[in-house]
C-alpha cells in the first residue's frame, strides 16, 4: 500500500490540512493518509503548545467524515520531543514494507537538512512537497549537496494554496472573530466548548 503521512502540531487542524491530504491521496494514489499530531515538536520546544488531548480530539473530529483519513497517535505517546525519523521507523515496524509518502510544506523542506538523520529519512520514504504562498520551491540542488539522494526522492504536489494558518486561527479566536469555514464545523464547536485560544496565545 501507498500510505501518506501528514504530521503537524495541528493547533488547531484547519481546512488547509484537509485539502492537502485529499489532494495527495487522489493525485498520488494513496491508500490512506495518516494524520500524525506531534507530541512536543522539537522545532517548537520554546513555544507553548495546546495539550495533546485537545489537538488529538480536534483531528479526530476533522477527519471523521473521510474513510481514507486515519488518526495516528504514535508521537503524542512519546516522552520528550518527537522526530520524524523515529516515527517512520516505528511505522515501518508496525505496518511492514509499505511505501510511505511524507507530506510537508515547502518551508519545512528548506530546513530539512536540520532534521534528525535527514539522509536516512529520505531513504525510508518519499517526500511530497506542498507549495506555500509567497515561497518559491526550495533549491533542491543545494539541498542535494547536504542530503545526497534527495532530488530523486521528492514529488512536488500540485495543490491549491490555502492562505490559512493555525496561528491566524488562534489569533482570530482570541479577538472574538469568526473562524467558520477556516476549520471544520465540529472543530470550531470544540474550540468554543473547551475555551481554547481565548487567552490570546498566538
Amino acid at each position: 500500500m501507498n500510505i501518506g503521512i501528514l504530521g503537524g502540531t495541528f493547533d488547531p487542524i484547519h481546512v488547509g490540512h484537509l485539502v492537502v491530504a485529499e489532494e495527495a491521496r487522489v493525485k498520488l494514489g494513496l491508500s490512506e493518509v495518516l494524520f500524525l499530531p506531534a507530541g512536543q515538536p522539537w522545532l517548537k520546544v520554546d513555544r507553548i503548545v495546546t495539550p495533546a488531548i485537545h489537538r488529538v480530539d480536534m483531528v479526530r473530529l476533522a477527519i471523521a467524515g473521510n474513510p481514507y483519513f486515519k488518526l495516528c497517535t504514535l508521537e503524542v505517546k512519546c516522552d520528550g520531543p518527537s522526530y520524524s525519523i523515529d516515527t517512520i521507523t516505528a511505522l515501518r515496524s508496525q505496518l511492514g514494507a509499505q511505501s510511505f509518502f511524507f507530506i510537508l510544506g515547502n518551508d519545512s523542506l528548506a530546513g530539512f537538512h536540520l532534521w534528525k538523520e535527514p539522509a536516512k529519512l529520505v531513504q525510508m520514504c518519499r517526500l511530497v512537497v506542498v507549495p506555500r504562498l509567497g515561497l518559491s520551491l526550495t533549491d533542491l540542488n543545494s539541498l542535494e549537496t547536504r542530503i545526497p539522494g534527495l532530488v530523486h526522492n521528492v514529488t512536488q504536489l500540485d495543490a491549491p494554496i490555502m492562505e490559512v494558518s493555525s496561528s491566524e486561527i488562534r489569533q482570530r479566536v482570541a479577538q472574538g472573530l469568526s473562524i467558520r469555514y477556516l476549520v471544520p464545523d465540529k472543530v470550531g464547536e470544540y474550540i468554543v466548548e473547551q475555551k481554547l485560544y481565548a487567552s490570546g496565545r498566538a
